[in-house]
């Protein structure tokens, strides 16, 4: 046989994945304020885009030329100018120029009277008295508010600083306190001991400790800590209440957490009811001084898929308006432009560039919108019975039988499930919610891994405070109930429900009673 170099001719199939291909993708897997966001930005770089307001015209907004031409109106001057701009420049309009559509009043000028500045302010008015362009001299037709001028919150940092200058005159004390704020943590602790910030520093420890001592009194007491107890002692000093048996007790956080309440009376050398007191002022304390500062306001979750009862008994679905961007291609827009355009192949080459964006994007959220309802009705049916009786009845459910189902792929439905939620007659849940691994029964059913742990939630709940249930004793109940479960199975889900063992819950429903 002769090894020689030879040509074949061969017949195969591959996915190329073009970059719309790959946009289409990754748009189906954004969540709603991902989407909006590109959709915004799209819609700044298209003038062929415009957002779909369901024909209900906004107070402040100019409509759409061709909304201009349903209304009566005459668009032939702004088609005139589009057609103008682009046969008369050099060269064709960047991502970074004003919208095509866009008049000179609704422009931003970057150091004008819009922007603070102008001729109002520094000279060059008309004759009239009105500063130029920005307006009244005696700034009668301001509309700004008063709230537009108020500071914003102030930050952690910025109110350490302003008790910083006003508690240290020496310069070599003001760096200290400086860096002991740069290295705090967002509970208000230091993130670096005493001795690193020292041997940063070039200075002796003792200087550190001395002006961490006195910036543990600032507003709020109990920062610049290394630690839990630290935290506490200092706040308890503050109120004057860090006696012999509060400091004992702050060295043996470890067996308070264990409520190991005997041991501790030992050491604080009191008796029940002064322990009960003390720990009740420890539990009146803030353990983390600093949280409360930075803590950005929690943004509200907005539901991408409705779902409500209907009269008839089923369920009815629909995607959330407020959440589904919608967007329309002008092709009138378009079409007058091409009309009155006079430049060449790069011209048109531009408009059909543009247009064919347009359209991609309109399918693809079409597209993205149609398969988010097929996948979220295929849930809700093969959960109909979560949402008619509660979680106990909720089924074991993977991604492979929703793929099956609706026709789609694995990988299609996780993208499609990711970040989405839906707003259900029992709450607000995410998709992901409904996707749980199958624990086997000893009738042969399978049953929901969530539906188990709430079972151990509701059986820890409801145990009496002389009765109470060991790992064992659950396994064995749920087993009565049919579910065929390990002991380390019901461990491991206990402590993902943060429920301790049945020796420390003891000792807390024993000091209960």
């Amino acid at each position: 046989m002769g090894i020689g170099p030879r040509l074949d001719l061969r017949q195969s199939q591959s996915l190329v994945m073009t970059p719309q291909l790959r946009q289409a993708i990754k748009l189906l897997q954004f969540s709603n304020l991902e989407v909006s966001a590109f959709v915004a930005e799209e819609l700044e770089h298209n003038p062929l885009l415009e957002r779909d307001d369901g024909g209900e015209a906004r107070i402040g907004e100019r409509p759409a030329p061709d909304q201009v031409v349903a209304a009566g109106g005459d668009d032939t001057a702004d088609v005139a100018r589009l057609a103008e701009a682009i046969n008369a420049s050099g060269s064709l309009p960047s991502e970074a120029a004003a919208p095509l559509d866009a008049e000179a009043a609704e422009w931003f000028d970057r150091g004008g009277p819009a922007d603070g500045y102008g001729d109002g302010y520094g000279g060059g008015y008309d004759k009239t008295g009105a500063g130029g362009r920005g307006g009244a001299l005696d700034f009668s037709e301001d509309e700004r508010g008063i709230d537009s001028l108020a500071a914003g919150p102030q930050s952690l940092r910025e109110h350490l600083g302003e008790q910083l200058r006003l508690s240290f005159h020496d310069p070599a004390e003001r760096l200290i306190g400086a860096h002991l704020i740069a290295l705090l943590d967002p509970a208000g602790r230091l993130s670096a001991p005493p001795e690193a910030v020292a041997a940063a520093l070039g200075v002796a420890l003792a200087r550190v400790e001395h002006v961490r001592a006195r910036m543990q009194r600032f507003d709020p007491t109990g920062l610049f800590c290394v630690s839990l107890a630290e935290c506490l002692a200092v706040q308890l000093a503050e109120r004057n209440r860090l006696d012999p048996a509060m400091a004992a007790l702050l060295e043996h956080l470890d067996l308070l957490a264990r409520r190991e309440t005997r041991r501790l009376m030992e050491i604080c050398g009191v008796d029940s009811e002064d322990l009960a007191d003390m720990i009740a002022e420890i539990r009146a304390l803030d353990p983390k001084p600093g949280a409360g500062f930075d803590d950005a306001p929690a943004t509200p979750i907005l539901p991408d898929i409705l779902m409500r009862p209907a009269p008839d008994g089923e369920w009815l679905i629909e995607l959330n308006p407020d959440t589904m961007p919608r967007v329309l291609v002008n092709q009138g827009l378009h079409a007058r432009i091409i009309a009155r355009t006079k430049r060449g192949e790069e011209a048109r080459g531009f408009l059909a560039e543009k247009l064919q964006t347009a359209n991609w994007l309109v399918k693809s959220l079409h597209q993205r919108a149609q398969t988010i309802l097929k996948v979220a009705a295929e849930i809700v049916r093969q959960q109909d019975g979560f949402f008619r009786h509660g979680i106990a009845h909720l089924r074991p459910l993977i991604l492979r039988d929703i793929a099956t189902a609706v026709e789609l792929h694995e990988s299609t439905v996780s993208r499609v499930t990711a970040n989405k939620y839906m707003a259900t007659p029992r709450g607000m849940f995410e998709l992901k919610y409904f996707f749980t691994t199958a624990i086997a029964g000893t009738t042969g059913e399978s049953h929901s891994a969530e539906a188990i742990r709430h079972r151990i939630r509701a059986l820890v709940d409801a145990e009496a405070p002389g009765a109470i249930l060991s790992d064992d004793a659950l396994v064995a109940a749920l087993r009565r109930e049919g579910v065929d479960i390990a002991r380390r199975t019901v461990a491991k889900y206990r402590e993902a429900l943060r429920i301790p063992g049945s020796v420390q819950r003891r000792r807390e429903k024993a000091e209960m009673v």
